[in-house]
């Protein structure tokens, strides 16, 4: 079977919705109806097979219910291919995942901030940085606004931004002082855009870095592919 892969890509909690998360309530989207990774099918897709494995789905389920996760854009989609099956095993997040904050700030000073995993991306982030480093690694965390607005001011430290397929990076409105912007997409312009940064703000002595991310010493070792590359989204097939 041919895989095709359409590319999908301190917070304040809420209650899901009545209706299991499958409405969106207001202009927010419901957690059900957030876009789901390669990483979710993937994983869906593995416990379909040790269930089939167990006896629980015929051959002809496993086949069906594996070109649907395969197919699958939203959590919703892919949970709906395992309720029948225990839950104790199930590998998709969970869907009560809080909406976006409206803003984040971070002030950071001779020190380092991170935002990694599966960390809720807000609308608006206000970054300064003093001598320090600010690092939002992107790759698995919760998208479901289309635009992130950044107003940085970095003085002799560095924004770090880890992004992957589907991130679009706008530096345009970046004023340097005797430092450094750098955006690097190696997967081209062909990649459909699932949220676009746009950073402003200015930089003295400083850096702002945008890239993917960097391969382990024994993945280079192995010339195994970078990380991005068995991440990029199928296109015209």
């Amino acid at each position: 079977m041919r895989r095709s892969r359409p590319y999908c890509v301190g917070v304040t909690g809420s209650e899901p919705p009545a209706s299991g998360g499958l409405e969106a309530r207001g202009d927010r989207l419901a957690p059900g109806q957030l876009r789901a990774s390669h990483q979710d099918r993937d994983r869906v897709v593995e416990l379909l097979r040790v269930a089939a494995g167990d006896g629980r789905l015929t051959a002809e389920e496993l086949d069906d219910r594996l070109e649907a996760a395969l197919t699958a854009r939203t959590y919703a989609e892919l949970a709906a291919l395992t309720t029948d099956l225990p839950a104790a095993s199930s590998p998709l997040p969970a869907l009560d995942t809080p909406p976006p904050k409206e803003m984040i700030r971070i002030d950071c000073g001779s020190g380092r901030a991170t935002r990694e995993g599966r960390w809720v991306v807000p609308r608006r982030m206000e970054v300064k940085i003093h001598s320090g480093e600010v690092r939002l690694d992107l790759t698995g965390a919760v998208i479901s606004e289309p635009v992130l607005r950044i107003d940085a001011d970095v003085h002799s430290g560095r924004l770090k931004l880890i992004t992957k397929p589907g991130i679009a990076v706008d530096t345009d409105e970046v004023g340097v002082h005797s430092g450094q912007v750098k955006v690097r997409a190696p997967w081209g312009p062909d990649v459909p855009v699932t949220l676009r940064i746009e950073v402003a703000g200015k930089v003295h002595s400083g850096h702002i870095v945008a890239t993917p991310p960097r391969r382990s010493f024994w993945g280079w070792l192995t010339r195994q592919p970078p990380p991005w590359a068995t991440a990029r989204p199928a296109i015209g097939r």
